[in-house]
C-alpha cells in the first residue's frame, strides 16, 4: 500500500513539472555589459536546483573532512573503552575459573585503560564504580594468592573510590564490606570483622550473608549469646534447612549453658532461651545435668524436663534410645533430692503404660527406692535389670538391688548383686 501511495505521488508530481515545463515560454534575461543573455525559466530552475545541490554536497564533503580527526579520537576512546569492560570480564572469568594470577593483571589493565580514557578527556559512564569493582577483583585475586600487602591496598582504594561515589549506588560500598569481613575470617581475625560488618547500614546488616558472616565471627570469639541471637535471624529469613536450624541452635544453646559456672548464671541463661529452644531435648537434658553437677535444685531441672518427658511419652519415635537414656539418667540425677507425689506418679503411670520399657521400670524403681517403698523398688529394679541395654543404668540397677538385699539381710542375694555390678 506505501509503495502505490509512492507511486501516485511521483505521478503526481511528474505531471506537475509536465504541466508547468511544457508550456512555459518565459525567458529570464541577464545584463553584462555589453553582454546580454537570454535564458528559459526551465533552464534558470535546472540551475538553480544543481547549484543547491552541488553546494550542499560540498559543504557535507568539507565537514566530513574536518570532522575526520574528531572521529578518529571518538573510535580511539571506544576501542579503549570496549578494552576496558573486557578486561573487566576476562579478569573476573579468570577470577572464577581459578586462575588468580591473570585475573589480577586483567583487573590491572581495565584500570590503565580507565586512566588513558580520562587522560583522554573522555566522559566514562559509571566510571568510579568501574574503578571499585576493577580494585575489588585484583584484591580478589591478590587475597586467593596470600598477598596480603596488594590486597589490602586494593581494598583501600575500592572502598576510597566507592564511598566517594556510594550516593548512587551504595550497594558497591556495601559489598566490599562484606568481602573485606569474609577476608577478616579467613585470616583468623573475627574482631576486624565485627568491625567491618559495624560500619554496614541497618537494612545491610541484616541481609543474609551480613548475618551469616557475623555468626562465624561471633562463634569464633566465643561470644555465644550474639551468636544465638544471630542464628535465630538467620532461621528466621530460612537461611538454613530446617533440619540444620535445630543442629545448630541446638549447639548455640548447649554452649550458653555450658557457659554458667554456677547455679544462678545457669538459670539465667535458660530464661534467656527462647521456648523453641528449650523445648529440644538434648538442651533440656543438658541443662538438667549442668544443674546438678553444680549442685542446683533437683526440682528446678526436673521442671525443665519435663516437657520432654511429656514429648517423649506421647510421641516416642520423636526420640532416639540414647536421648531416652540420657533423660533418664538426668531424671536420676535430680532424685538425690527427696521426689515429690507428683513426679512419682508420672513416673509409676508411664511404666503402667508402657510395661515393657526397661528404662521406665528403672526411673520409676529408683523413685520408689528413694520414697522408701522398698518392695515395689525391688520388683521394678529386678525386672529392669534383665532387659537394660545402657551398661552404666544396669550397673546402677544391680547396685540398688544389692542395697535393697543389704537392708533386708539377705547376704547371699547382696554378694549375686554386686557381682552383677561389677560384670557391668
Amino acid at each position: 500500500m506505501r509503495a502505490i501511495l509512492w507511486f501516485l505521488a511521483l505521478f503526481a508530481v511528474a505531471a506537475a513539472v509536465a504541466l508547468f515545463a511544457g508550456n512555459n515560454q518565459g525567458t529570464v534575461t541577464l545584463f553584462w555589459s555589453p553582454w546580454r543573455i537570454d535564458l528559459s525559466v526551465n533552464l534558470v530552475v535546472i540551475l538553480l536546483i544543481a547549484t543547491f545541490v552541488a553546494g550542499h554536497l560540498s559543504l557535507r564533503a568539507l565537514a566530513a573532512l574536518l570532522g575526520l580527526p574528531g572521529k578518529a579520537r571518538d573510535w580511539r576512546m571506544q576501542q579503549r573503552e570496549r578494552a576496558m569492560h573486557g578486561a573487566m570480564l576476562d579478569s573476573l572469568s579468570h577470577l572464577l575459573a581459578g586462575r588468580f594470577g591473570r585475573s589480577r593483571r586483567a583487573a590491572q589493565a581495565a584500570l590503565a585503560h580507565e586512566r588513558a580514557l580520562l587522560a583522554m578527556g573522555a566522559k566514562v559512564p559509571h566510571t568510579g564504580q568501574l574503578r571499585s569493582l576493577s580494585h575489588m577483583l585484583a584484591a580478589e585475586s591478590a587475597h586467593a594468592l596470600q598477598d596480603g600487602a596488594a590486597r589490602d591496598q586494593h581494598l583501600h582504594l575500592a572502598i576510597e573510590q566507592a564511598a566517594e561515589r556510594s550516593g548512587g549506588n551504595p550497594e558497591t560500598l556495601e559489598g566490599i564490606q562484606l568481602q573485606a569481613a569474609r577476608w577478616a575470617l579467613h585470616d583468623r581475625d573475627p574482631q576486624a570483622a565485627f568491625d567491618r560488618l559495624e560500619e554496614l547500614p541497618q537494612g545491610a546488616a541484616r541481609r543474609t550473608l551480613a548475618l551469616r558472616l557475623r555468626l562465624k565471627a561471633a562463634r569464633h570469639t566465643r561470644r555465644t549469646a550474639q551468636a544465638l541471637e544471630t542464628a535465630r535471624l538467620l532461621a528466621k529469613h530460612r537461611a538454613f534447612s530446617p533440619d540444620a536450624a535445630r543442629s545448630i541452635m541446638r549447639g548455640l544453646a548447649i554452649e550458653c549453658i555450658n557457659s554458667a559456672h554456677d547455679v544462678g548464671q545457669l538459670q539465667r541463661a535458660w530464661e534467656a532461651l527462647d521456648p523453641a529452644e528449650r523445648s529440644i531435648p538434648d538442651v533440656a537434658i543438658h541443662a538438667a545435668q549442668r544443674a546438678a553437677s553444680l549442685g542446683g535444685d533437683g526440682t528446678i531441672a526436673r521442671g525443665w524436663l519435663l516437657p520432654v518427658w511429656e514429648s517423649m511419652l506421647s510421641t516416642p519415635h520423636t526420640m532416639g534410645d540414647q536421648q531416652r537414656v540420657r533423660l533418664v539418667r538426668a531424671l536420676e540425677a535430680g532424685l538425690q533430692d527427696e521426689v515429690d507425689s507428683a513426679w512419682l506418679a508420672r513416673f509409676e503411670s508411664a511404666q503402667v503404660n508402657n510395661p515393657r520399657d526397661p528404662n521406665l521400670q528403672y526411673l520409676a524403681g529408683m523413685a520408689c527406692m528413694r520414697r522408701q517403698l522398698w518392695g515395689k523398688a525391688q520388683q521394678l529394679l529386678s525386672q529392669a535389670a534383665l532387659s537394660l541395654q545402657d551398661a552404666t543404668l544396669h550397673r546402677n540397677a544391680c547396685r540398688a538391688l544389692a542395697e535393697l538385699a543389704e537392708q533386708r539381710g539377705d547376704t547371699e542375694a547382696a554378694a549375686a548383686a554386686w557381682k552383677r555390678a561389677a560384670q557391668a
